[in-house]
């Protein structure tokens, strides 16, 4: 059987770490996987690594998600899969960024870190590491990618990547997927939800659409948020985009002043989108009073996305060139099975 060929990109991260001799965390050799890790060498696969510039990702910026994009499409045609070792803070904005900047996409990317540094004996990135190698080289029985997507695998669960939020500081199990079920979960067999593992609709070569707009605030919605605080916010000069975090089914204060800062600010041509705080659920701005307020003047309803979700998408529109209508179309639009439009 033909070895599979896997290009592992490390961004930088705790996945990175290990101790030297004197107890100091240094940065780990991945050129050593196979010593390090005899067991990569039972599944079938040629590894290599491309270091970018390690970062701390809460340093992360759409530049960053731009040079990583390009190096996954400038190796496109040379290896089966990706696998991303990415900081866990930043992790899902970066993997929710590169599923709507790539077009075409046929193979899998999948994003991984881990809580522990590598070098830490309890480390939660050795299985990590191993498996996301696995999900990415994975194929049916003729040949075709299993998970042809941009997805996060993280403590026995895969998890499509736009789907995903960090939730835990401590937990081995850091991050969930709100509203969708895992594309994969992991025990002693791997076991996929092949129904709602997104297939290329198109045999189309890769296009990265990388122009990004970072254009773009998030205003989280709380009793007591003043008149003065909320106008300042949307009067940031050159904003062309605000992700709106609400309450439950995306409601909102009825005051006036509220109503009419966000009328004003719609007609100055910024999009702006109704997601909700909540972990679970989405908005239905037709359901309460509160929520019809908003979508009669203009705002855009992000139903089940995630914040990150939300914010990258929004970035990659308005880096398009979209404005308007058409923003809001595309905006409310599951491109990349970013979210459902069930209610």
């Amino acid at each position: 059987m033909k070895k599979a060929s896997i290009l592992i990109v490390y961004t930088g991260g705790t996945i990175g770490m290990r101790r030297n001799e004197n107890g100091t965390l240094v940065p780990f050799d991945f050129n050593s996987i196979e010593q390090e890790f005899p067991a990569v060498r039972t599944l079938n696969v040629n590894i290599s690594v491309h270091k970018m510039e390690a970062i701390d990702s809460s340093n992360v910026t759409p530049e960053r998600w731009c040079e990583l994009a390009h190096i996954i499409a400038d190796n496109y045609g040379n290896y089966d899969g990706f696998v991303v070792l990415h900081g866990t803070d930043t992790m899902s904005y970066t993997a929710s960024a590169l599923s709507f900047m790539f077009e075409n996409l046929a193979k899998p990317v999948i994003f991984t870190g881990s809580q522990i540094p590598m070098g830490i004996l309890r480390t939660d990135g050795r299985e990590n590491l191993i498996t996301a190698i696995e999900l990415a080289m994975a194929t049916d029985a003729e040949g075709r990618p299993l998970v042809p997507e941009v997805a996060l695998y993280f403590q026995n669960r895969l998890f499509r990547a736009n789907r995903t939020s960090k939730h835990s500081a401590e937990a081995l199990s850091a991050f969930e997927s709100r509203n969708l079920a895992p594309l994969a979960e992991v025990g002693v067999n791997i076991v996929y939800n092949h129904s709602i593992i997104k297939k290329p609709e198109v045999c189309e070569p890769l296009k990265v659409n990388d122009s990004l707009n970072d254009k773009v605030i998030i205003i989280k919605l709380f009793p007591g948020l003043s008149q003065k605080s909320f106008e300042a916010m949307l009067s940031i000069e050159g904003i062309e985009g605000v992700v709106l975090e609400t309450y439950g089914t995306g409601n909102a204060p009825t005051a006036e002043w509220f109503i009419e800062a966000l009328q004003g600010v719609i007609e100055r041509g910024v999009a702006v989108v109704n997601i909700t705080q909540c972990h679970g659920g989405a908005v239905a701005m037709h359901l309460y009073e509160t929520g019809r307020r908003l979508q009669d003047i203009g705002v855009i309803c992000g139903y089940d996305m995630t914040t990150e979700a939300a914010v990258t998408k929004l970035m990659w529109l308005l880096g398009k060139g979209q404005k308007g209508t058409e923003l809001a179309h595309e905006m409310a639009t599951p491109l990349r099975g970013e979210l459902e439009k069930s209610i």
